[in-house]
């Protein structure tokens, strides 16, 4: 197994071990992610979906606000999954991650042209669709910031995070398809920069 770890994450004891022996037990496992928490110990959601066009959507234009529960508005971030139970995922946070070594190298690794960003997204849909799982296993825990490596330059690291949004699209359903959400994404950072001032604007 390869153990993806941010460094600004830690375990509780064991953790690693439920991990492996939680793969060892679901060999089609590829990838295994624990319950994260933040440091003051409240939950933080990690079971999240694939970028899609109306994924991205709800996410720029403030839909998943009107009903956070919802999955058809708030898909991306795993709306309605249970953190208490074991579930098969599209794709985990990727702050901690165990990784089965022969499916890593059978997809390639990661693909490099993500610098930041989608990275762990770009896996694990190329782990799924070469038919292997993604799943959530709560009885393993960790803490994790969040953040911590790119708050110090969040303005770069945002335009980061839409090109890698670009970059998943393009890849996975074609250069149109990406020029297409480009310039909606465009338009939502021109709507965002009417909502909000400040930085956020």
């Amino acid at each position: 197994y390869v153990l993806l770890l941010n460094s600004d994450a830690w375990m509780d004891d064991g953790a690693v071990d439920l991990l492996a022996a939680f793969a060892d037990a679901h060999p089609r496992a590829a990838v295994v992610g624990p319950r994260l928490r933040y440091p003051d110990g409240r939950l933080q959601r990690s079971v999240r979906g694939f970028p899609t066009p109306w994924r991205l959507v709800t996410e720029y234009y403030f839909l998943r606000w009107l009903a956070p529960n919802s999955r058809a508005l708030n898909a991306f971030y795993g709306a309605g999954v249970d953190h208490r139970s074991r579930h098969t995922a599209e794709f985990l946070v990727g702050a901690v991650l165990l990784v089965r070594r022969t499916a890593f190298e059978e997809v390639g690794g990661f693909d490099t042209d993500f610098f930041m960003f989608n990275e762990e997204v770009d896996l694990c849909y190329r782990l799924d669709r070469a038919g292997w799982r993604t799943v959530f296993c709560p009885t393993a825990e960790f803490t994790h910031v969040g953040g911590a490596s790119t708050t110090p330059v969040w303005d770069s690291m945002y335009r980061e995070q839409l090109r890698s949004h670009l970059r998943f699209l393009s890849k996975h359903r074609g250069e149109q398809t990406a020029e297409r959400m480009r310039k909606v994404l465009m338009w939502s950072m021109r709507l965002r920069s009417v909502v909000f001032r400040g930085d956020r604007a």
